[in-house]
């Protein structure tokens, strides 16, 4: 562990007593072992009891099985076009994933975020988009070399202790996978739809089906798939080749009865956009790549006014 980075951060007062001694780091929270059986019984009956996140309406979990499928950039354009589409609404965009924070890169932020006078974190905003991230927090290159429990500590202070409202819409970028911190963020706050986002290639499809099914059963709506890195289109010659396969998203979505909510095309402006800090959305709202990031945000939005009344917040 860290100490450094640790004592940096309990300074500021945003993880307060996570830490109480440097013997006891492996279990900052004091959390009791429980068998395998008993969090699964915690997991389907959706235990602790959700707790809203002060100030915000609708929360959006953007997740994928593994990593480097375009969760990030995708989460990232999403937030963008919700607010694009409609510019009266409040967004926000919260980067769960503490080993490989994306957000600050992706959303050209950086410097520490400020404390108000009750000593709450305020989110930094760039595109007129409120974002917390660890990555705000520590030394661009540092390792994070933290346990579970106290990654799930650090997100519940990025969550609980930042003074997000008020804000339509939180879209969380989370980890990939489905680890602690999806199964925790699942049972604690009320999520009212997940986007899963996957590359057609099968290996991918795998870590796809079982995060979907991890959101189903802690009852948390999945709004849909989106197939990242389709195809890609020589800018030269115009020809297309399906370096990941082609439609493997799409078969899974119907497999699972799922809608696919975009496809996106595996891109340069969409990978220089993320690197850059300039996203597709704001930097190219009328090219071709940014109209499919605001037909997905349309779609999602869609679903989660008609999911109002037909499904559990969840």
């Amino acid at each position: 562990m860290d100490m450094k980075l640790l004592q940096r951060i309990i300074s500021k007062h945003i993880v307060k007593r996570m830490h109480r001694k440097y013997s006891s780091h492996e279990n900052p929270l004091g959390i009791k072992p429980q068998s395998s059986g008993v969090q699964n019984e915690r997991m389907t009956r959706g235990l602790p009891k959700k707790i809203p996140i002060a100030g915000v309406d609708k929360v959006i979990v953007v997740a994928s099985g593994k990593g480097g499928v375009g969760k990030s950039t995708t989460a990232v354009n999403l937030a963008l076009g919700i607010s694009a589409n409609d510019p009266t609404k409040q967004v926000g965009l919260l980067d769960a994933d503490i080993y490989g924070p994306s957000i600050p890169t992706m959303m050209n932020l950086h410097g520490e975020p400020v404390l108000n006078n009750q000593n709450l974190m305020v989110p930094l905003i760039n595109f007129g988009i409120k974002c917390m991230s660890i990555g705000f927090l520590v030394e661009e290159k540092s390792a994070i070399v933290w346990r579970g429990p106290m990654v799930m500590s650090a997100v519940q202070k990025l969550i609980r202790q930042v003074v997000w409202g008020p804000l339509d819409y939180l879209v969380v970028d989370m980890p990939p996978g489905t680890g602690d911190t999806q199964l925790s963020l699942s049972q604690n706050i009320p999520i009212d739809g997940a986007v899963i986002v996957s590359t057609p290639q099968d290996i991918a499809l795998l870590d796809a089906r079982r995060g979907t099914e991890m959101f189903q059963k802690v009852n948390v709506p999945v709004l849909g798939l989106v197939q990242n890195m389709n195809v890609y289109v020589c800018p030269k010659c115009g020809h297309t080749e399906h370096i990941f396969g082609k439609d493997g998203t799409k078969k899974l979505a119907n497999e699972l009865n799922l809608d696919i909510l975009g496809d996106v095309p595996l891109d340069l402006q969409i990978r220089e956009g993320s690197d850059s800090g300039q996203p597709v959305v704001v930097a190219s709202p009328d090219s071709l790549q940014a109209q499919v990031y605001l037909d997905i945000a349309k779609k999602v939005t869609e679903k989660l006014h008609a999911n109002t009344s037909t499904l559990p917040k969840g």
